[in-house]
């Protein structure tokens, strides 16, 4: 039997710059793996999923900024830990959605070496931060050779673990909008550390007690994170009331495809979805 703690060989490339991680991905292109805090990179490995090369950015620079502009927003580095993000009075403030899906994001050493950009390319429909970020409408950006493009969070998830990254891209940043959604993020897990059985983030924009406009996230329940647009209709231009939030929980089980697995089972995922939702719309109004 295989031992499952033994890496298999690839070549470690340790470029000192973005521009030069640019050009072993152009070089390379699907032959090679970017590591930036490699929580899942190192453990694809040992499961078999290995690359030839692995590029590591851990030689490159200011790569884990956080900065944020009341008229551009928030700006994540593709170096900036889970932990980092959620112990940011930034993020706090601006992103509550965000920074909870990064807290309860697996356990203080995972925290501490994995990333939110990571978290995203992993395209895992479990993913916490992804979940986040895709209610918050968040922007990939990524450099080529070519140059650098930006692809929406909404055209970025195409399939189960199949995004919208180019193979001879690097993901040089994720960026928010400005702040003035209100926002939460749950989720339902069988222990604490254990991956989303569901997970759910909202960002609502608010009158008052009326909802002017909404976005709504939910993981676990599909081949990608997706959003629940059937669900936001029905906020939009509406005063959140106990009713509505009832009509809001029941219209989710129409919208997901959720399946059995070691973690749950489609007819729990189902049941539970709207209650999930209702709880996190309440969480971000509160």
């Amino acid at each position: 039997m295989e031992n499952s703690r033994i890496l298999p060989e690839f070549d470690l490339l340790l470029p000192a710059s973005v521009d030069e991680a640019v050009q072993l991905l152009s070089k390379y292109k699907d032959n090679a793996s970017v590591m930036a805090g490699g929580t899942d990179v190192i453990v694809s490995a040992t499961q078999g999923f290995a690359s030839q090369y692995v590029i590591s950015l851990a030689k490159i620079k200011d790569l884990d900024f956080i900065t944020y502009d009341d008229a551009k927003g928030l700006r994540i580095g593709p170096m900036a830990t889970l932990q980092k993000i959620a112990d940011s009075p930034v993020v706090q403030k601006n992103y509550p959605a965000l920074a909870a899906s990064a807290a309860t994001n697996g356990n203080p050493q995972t925290r501490n070496m994995g990333t939110v950009v990571g978290n995203i390319l992993r395209a895992s429909p479990s993913g916490d931060c992804a979940c986040a970020i895709l209610a918050l409408g968040g922007t990939l950006v990524f450099q080529s050779a070519a140059g650098k493009r930006e692809v929406a969070i909404d055209d970025f998830f195409l399939g189960y673990k199949k995004t919208a990254r180019k193979a001879d891209e690097l993901a040089v940043e994720v960026k928010l909008p400005p702040a003035g959604a209100k926002s939460a993020f749950n989720r339902v897990t069988r222990t604490t550390l254990d991956l989303s059985k569901v997970n759910c983030a909202v960002a609502l924009t608010m009158k008052g007690q009326t909802c002017e406009q909404a976005r709504i996230a939910m993981g676990a329940v599909a081949p990608t994170t997706l959003r629940l647009k059937k669900s936001e209709e029905l906020l939009k231009g509406q005063k959140i009331t106990d009713e509505l939030l009832k009509k809001v929980a029941a219209s989710v089980a129409d919208q997901i495809a959720p399946i059995d697995d070691v973690r749950s089972t489609a007819e729990y995922r189902k049941d539970v979805s709207g209650v999930i939702l209702k709880r996190t719309i309440q969480a971000a109004i509160a």
